[in-house]
């Protein structure tokens, strides 16, 4: 049980992966909510968790309330209302974000994912105060979930590889490109429905997506913000450095302990130093 919580931990903060990060974040978050929420009902509590979550992360359709809570825009983006939410969310965002990661560098989905949730989380605002439809509806109104950042990514990766096929039960093989279409689709019908807001915010994520690859085919890629710029150092050298051997002779006595270590562990549970001491027995 302890191994497989390390291995949890290292793929989600560790292994460099997006992916797993974003997954794990998600599904760690919500686990946290829900067992709060238990905690709160059994005791009587009159706190409702999906309601304060929505209050202080969910991002808000009134524009007034925005200067309080600038970073809901953000944090929107991962909390969920309900375990099919979150599920159906994660498996798209698992399986485009795979292909996306064939192709493209962790660099990239950072930026398509957080930038698609929020050019998301502005489409909901504008939309629902610019279109006559919704005015007088906004008080209150508040909107969470990854949805538009998964959108981004499931967009993107449409866009990059149209022709890129994957297995769909019950279909058979399918062209990205035509799912891509259709979850587009589904969130603009969606912009009668109760759940206006979060498909504003879907296609939001989508344009931002479809965007990102266009931009990035014409030579200009915009996830360029996230990349570190190494710092320059002056050194100064008055002599020119005298490269000193790392060992001195290797005993036969140490590379038959070494040898020893190799035929009952393996190469691989060698250290690094003696792997080198190995090294420079075989250049002797």
């Amino acid at each position: 049980m302890n191994n497989t919580f390390k291995d949890l931990k290292f793929k989600i903060f560790q292994s460099g992966n997006p992916l797993f990060l974003y997954i794990g974040l998600n599904t760690i978050i919500f686990l946290v909510t829900a067992i709060l929420s238990v905690f709160l009902f059994l005791a009587k509590s009159d706190l409702m968790i999906n309601e304060w979550i929505r209050d202080y992360f969910g991002v808000p359709a009134a524009i007034s309330a925005l200067p309080t809570r600038f970073y809901t825009v953000i944090t929107y983006m991962f909390f969920h209302d309900g375990f099919l939410h979150l599920l159906f969310n994660m498996l798209g965002l698992f399986w485009f974000g795979n292909i996306f990661m064939n192709f493209l560098k962790s660099r990239q989905f950072h930026f398509v994912y957080l930038a698609g949730g929020i050019i998301g989380a502005l489409i909901y605002i504008a939309g629902l105060n610019i279109f006559p439809a919704f005015a007088g509806g906004i008080i209150g109104q508040t909107v969470i979930g990854s949805s538009a950042a998964v959108m981004a990514i499931i967009v993107a990766t449409a866009t990059l590889v149209p022709n890129y096929t994957i297995m769909m039960m019950l279909i058979g093989e399918v062209k990205i490109k035509w799912v891509a279409i259709v979850y587009f689709f589904i969130s603009f019908i969606g912009l009668s429905s109760a759940n206006a807001g979060g498909n504003l915010a879907h296609i939001g994520g989508a344009i931002l997506g479809f965007a990102f690859i266009k931009s990035l085919q014409s030579g200009r890629d915009w996830s360029k913000l996230f990349e570190r710029k190494p710092k320059l150092r002056v050194v100064k050298n008055d002599k020119p450095p005298v490269k000193k051997p790392a060992f001195k002779d290797v005993s036969q006595q140490e590379i038959d302990a070494i040898l020893d270590k190799i035929s009952s562990s393996g190469y691989d549970k060698l250290t690094a130093t003696e792997r080198e001491k190995l090294f420079k027995a075989s250049k002797d």
